[in-house]
């Protein structure tokens, strides 16, 4: 019988479980054929929920690494895939369109609207002005001059903010800059101040450059001052991660007051602030933690959001004082340059003025995504921080979530691990809906209905198989 070794970490508790069937595997410690323990004993052995075990088989049913079979249990297949480090995103022509019959809902998406048309209009354009050439060139590590005015540009208008471009970095997408901050300005061992629960890019930021992530307690409001302070005095750090706008995953935003006392914090415990502000063209545009604490805040916008995640672009902004050698270092190091064709078509997006209208699409297609999920959901849907949000959270305990997530894998709808954003013991439990990423209105509708009967029982999932 198998008794996996799990390996602590941040990853996911059936994350964790898929990569150690996985090792032993590799080892020959699970021979092909193998019969797998039932879901339920293995559960008890481990001391965890049954559903992180029901998700991790599945999961490892969808690798290649075992085959189900009803009424006779999980067996190891004869042959190993190659097995990525995380899950895959698949896709057939959209995000949410997972392996056939499944309705994915894990990958935080902006809606899909038609781009294709504004694409060949931005190409045909550049190639007209033969301004195409910096694609297929290395390019300045902080970015072309014009993308970067561009950039500074859109952050103006959709943003509130003005930033001279010389003063942004280009970056590979928002995790792309978590990723540099976290690596220039901390050390390995240092420990980087967040919300209990916080985006799971940065989790494994973290993990892979050797940090720690200290949770803080959060309220309706977002970050407690007092918890902040406490956590600083506690730990030493100086460095916060913060999602301040409609954060991820809890959709809360931060009053104006709180992030004037999170900045007197800040000041007060001389501690930089990383704000990422992906979901601020969802909001009602709140004044920034950078307005209040402009010394000490780094920072982050990205496209990827709300208008185009894969062109990977996102724009940091720097206070003067900082040392700038540092991230650019980071970025020769990590890959030389950022990349030029996505940007281009961004920069004449926002010389044409088509970002404008793609951005306005977009949030035409959230909100009735919100409105749908509102009407569906109704009283287990959290109040967002703004009039609608890409994701929508729904709180209830942890064991609830496990058995909700579990129940929804049976039925076809993948949402996010309930631990996946957990940084603190103290942090809020619940499930995260990605709302953007089923390819149209009919398929999330079709998701929610699943969702709906799963958290009140009134669906079939938990009957099948019964006779």
């Amino acid at each position: 019988m198998w008794h996996p070794d799990l390996q602590s970490g941040p990853l996911p508790l059936y994350e964790r479980l898929v990569l150690t069937m996985a090792r032993d595997i590799q080892t020959g410690l699970l021979a092909p054929g193998a019969k797998l323990p039932p879901q339920r004993d293995l559960a008890f052995r481990l001391g965890v929920s049954v559903g992180s075990v029901t998700r991790a088989y599945a999961e490892a049913e969808r690798r290649g690494l075992l085959s189900a079979h009803v009424g006779r249990g999980s067996f190891v297949r004869g042959v190993l895939p190659a097995v990525p480090d995380v899950p895959a995103v698949e896709r057939g022509t959209a995000m949410g369109q997972g392996r056939s019959g499944v309705i994915d809902l894990r990958c935080n998406t902006p809606p899909p609207v038609p781009l294709m048309p504004e694409l060949k209009t931005a190409l045909a354009t550049l190639m007209a002005r033969g301004a195409l050439d910096p694609a297929v060139h290395y390019i300045q590590g902080a970015g072309l001059p014009h993308v970067r005015a561009a950039g500074a540009q859109w952050i103006a208008r959709h943003y509130g903010l003005d930033f001279d471009a010389g003063h942004l970095i280009q970056c590979n997408g928002g995790q792309h800059g978590i990723a540099l901050v976290f690596s220039s300005f901390c050390s390995p061992g240092d420990t980087v101040l967040c919300e209990s629960s916080t985006f799971y890019g940065a989790r494994m930021a973290a993990d892979h450059l050797g940090l720690k992530l200290r949770g803080v307690a959060m309220d309706d409001d977002g970050l407690l001052p007092e918890a902040l302070d406490r956590a600083a005095a506690e730990t030493g750090s100086t460095l916060l991660f913060t999602l301040p706008t409609l954060h991820n995953p809890t959709t809360r935003t931060m009053s104006e007051q709180r992030r004037q006392e999170i900045a007197a914090v800040a000041r007060a415990r001389d501690l930089l602030i990383l704000e990422d502000d992906a979901y601020y063209a969802y909001s009602e545009r709140p004044r920034q933690i950078l307005s209040y604490a402009p010394d000490r805040t780094l920072y982050l916008a990205s496209l990827s959001k709300g208008v185009c995640p894969g062109f990977r672009l996102a724009f940091l902004a720097l206070p003067p004082h900082l040392p700038r050698e540092r991230l650019m270092r980071g970025i020769r190091a990590l890959g030389y340059c950022p990349p030029a064709l996505g940007a281009l078509v961004f920069s004449q997006w926002v010389a044409d003025g088509r970002i404008d209208a793609i951005a306005q699409a977009v949030q035409a297609e959230a909100s009735a995504r919100w409105d749908l999920a509102r009407s569906m959901l109704g009283a287990f849907i959290a109040r967002p921080g703004a009039s609608h949000s890409p994701h929508a959270w729904l709180p209830m305990s942890a064991l609830e979530a496990e058995r909700v997530t579990a129940r929804l894998l049976r039925a076809g709808v993948e949402v996010t691990p309930p631990d996946a954003s957990s940084v603190s013991p103290q942090a809020d439990t619940g499930l995260r809906l990605c709302l953007g990423a089923p390819e149209d209105r009919d398929e999330l509708g079709r998701a929610l209905g699943i969702i709906a009967g799963a958290i009140t029982g009134h669906g079939s999932v938990d009957r099948d198989g019964i006779i």
